[in-house]
């Protein structure tokens, strides 16, 4: 379901500025969708770091037939590691959707008061937990709970398509990258 802010933000891009108006213009049809539940998609994030998205999706598999499909904290608290570790999963990946399904379980992650709660509460929050740092905590605001105004400038390939689409490809300062995205605010 595309996010209620979606098409004001687009129009409002489009007039500030018009190398957004010709990426917007030239995707018409694409727009935010929510990526499933918190703790599911925290696991898969997880799972997925340093790995191409082909391997992930296989240990994934793995992982869901493991759990029987019921992907909860509950039942990775409840699983051996050594069966989860069977699936592909590192070591540490292991320990760190562990230490994720901990947090849920103890309450320690607040998913019931993130709608009241900033970006920057949200993410001091998810990177309590071992194995999530602030790019991902970044890609989750955006992609799960479709915050409308997150900026991932550690994202490689926002620093890439900035480069592109406004400097002719030159490598270019952070800070002017985050200068520009603050016209965007």
């Amino acid at each position: 379901m595309k996010p209620e802010y979606w098409e004001r933000a687009k129009r409002t891009l489009a007039r500030r500025d018009p190398v957004m108006a010709t990426v917007i213009r030239s995707r018409p049809k694409v727009f935010l969708m929510r990526r499933g539940e918190p703790f599911l998609t925290l696991a898969r994030a997880i799972c997925g770091q340093q790995i191409s998205v082909k391997a992930a999706q296989s240990v994934w598999d793995r992982i869901c037939i493991c759990l029987d499909h019921k992907i909860t904290p509950e039942s990775v608290i409840a699983q051996d590691r050594k069966k989860l570790r069977a699936c592909g999963l590192s070591d540490r990946k292991t320990e760190y959707i562990a230490d994720l399904a901990q947090h849920f379980a103890d309450g320690r992650i607040h998913v019931h008061r993130w709608p009241e709660m900033s970006d920057e509460e949200i993410i001091a929050e998810l990177v309590e937990v071992r194995g999530i740092g602030r790019w991902t905590a970044e890609m989750f605001l955006i992609f799960n709970l479709l915050r409308p105004d997150v900026f991932p400038l550690d994202d490689l390939g926002l620093q890439k398509g900035i480069r592109v689409s406004y400097f002719k490809g030159r490598k270019v300062s952070l800070a002017r990258m985050r200068k520009l995205g603050e016209s965007w605010r």
